[in-house]
């Protein structure tokens, strides 16, 4: 079984320094994934591990299939795999390529994820394989997400084991997130079911491209999902990240529906997603649609993969920013990604003190009491216990 490499779990002065700089540090090379003393060390493997058949495909006739993951409902021919290079039809029949094979495997503090009305200065186990169902020209972990299972090394790790090890590094959740859990969504479901009967929580960060279907299956067992809502304008989502903006806002309003607990990232990117009227809509929209007690997490975008040309976002463009979602109406806006920054952390909506400090992923103050603000006891909206 894997091992999770409880010194990980520490933060240092330059861990915390190069989180804020947008540096991801993932297990998932080729080394080992940490454990508790009962456990086995396990190598990472390169190359296709398994695969697994799948229920979320359709026969359409002639040997093809469609997936029915996400909005773009692929239809493949027989050894055709989809745009996520995760998902094949062989010889009739739809596959994942990736059920149980990690290529992460990691903990972290929850306000990474990021998470920041969810069991502050608490760990999640984070898992994520190979694979993404759309492609941005900022991809972060472009190296895990947007290559082949055969690209990279990975971990043969069935769900009852994720579990297993979440409870054994003493995570209180498991965090579906890094890599994109659309495709990876069967591994996703069955680990999460397991998880629940455990007593942990399941976090998901998603792109948000998922169908309907899939969704509802799913959302009993989700208790918190971080979308990322790359822009509020259809062209960009067409141009720079290969997608649509409209199905990412219905998987919003369902989550929402279905009282799971929402939060929402969104990466400013010089002179591509940082007009202010467009902002402004996106703001209004989640006002309107979502309510003003969603968390927005405005995070610093710095040079990566195919935008390496552009310069990282200004602070007082991000600055600029939060002032507008606030103006909106909203009422927890965060700035990502900008160590020490003020809006770092939580602050009363009514009283205006804060009720959580935060430095990076460190909690240095939590004034949290079961729930309310503990200096005037107002509700704080997120998943507490």
């Amino acid at each position: 079984m894997p091992k999770i490499d409880q010194d990980s779990t520490a933060i240092s002065k330059r861990d915390f320094i190069k989180a804020g700089t947008g540096c991801m540090c993932l297990l998932g090379a080729a080394g080992l994934v940490a454990t508790t003393p009962r456990t086995k060390a396990q190598t990472a493997q390169r190359g296709l591990i398994k695969a697994r058949r799948s229920q979320w495909f359709t026969a359409v006739g002639n040997g093809r299939l469609r997936c029915d993951l996400c909005p773009r409902q692929c239809r493949l021919d027989p050894g055709q795999r989809g745009p996520c290079r995760v998902r094949e039809n062989r010889g009739g029949e739809g596959y994942s390529l990736v059920y149980g094979n990690p290529s992460l495997v990691q903990l972290d503090p929850v306000e990474r994820k990021p998470f920041f009305h969810v069991l502050p200065g608490s760990r999640a186990l984070s898992v994520s394989t190979a694979g993404c169902n759309i492609e941005c020209k900022f991809c972060e972990v472009w190296d895990m997400a947007l290559v082949a299972p055969e690209e990279v090394h990975a971990y043969d790790m069935p769900p009852e084991n994720v579990v297993q090890q979440a409870a054994s590094a003493g995570a209180r959740s498991i965090s579906y997130a890094f890599g994109e859990p659309v495709v990876f969504f069967e591994y996703v479901a069955s680990v999460a079911r397991q998880a629940r009967q455990a007593g942990l929580l399941n976090l998901l960060h998603t792109n948000g491209y998922i169908a309907a279907d899939p969704l509802e299956a799913l959302v009993d067992d989700l208790d918190a999902v971080n979308i990322d809502l790359k822009c509020f304008d259809p062209d960009f989502y067409r141009d720079i990240c290969g997608g649509e903006l409209e199905p990412v806002l219905q998987t919003l309003k369902r989550l929402k529906a279905h009282g799971v607990h929402v939060e929402i990232t969104n990466i400013v990117i010089p002179t591509l997603n940082d007009d202010a009227e467009v902002v402004r809509a996106m703001c209004r929209w989640i006002v309107d649609e979502l309510g003003p007690d969603v968390p927005l997490h405005f995070g610093r975008f710095y040079p990566l993969y195919k935008l390496a040309n552009l310069p990282p976002t200004p602070v007082r463009t991000l600055d600029r920013i939060r002032d507008i979602a606030r103006d909106e109406g909203l009422r927890y806006v965060y700035i990502a990604r900008v160590p020490g920054h003020e809006a770092e952390s939580t602050y009363c909506p009514d009283c205006g003190q804060p009720v959580i400090k935060r430095l990076g992923f460190m909690i240095e103050e939590n004034h949290l009491q079961a729930g309310d603000c503990g200096h005037c006891g107002t509700p704080i909206p997120g998943r507490w216990a």
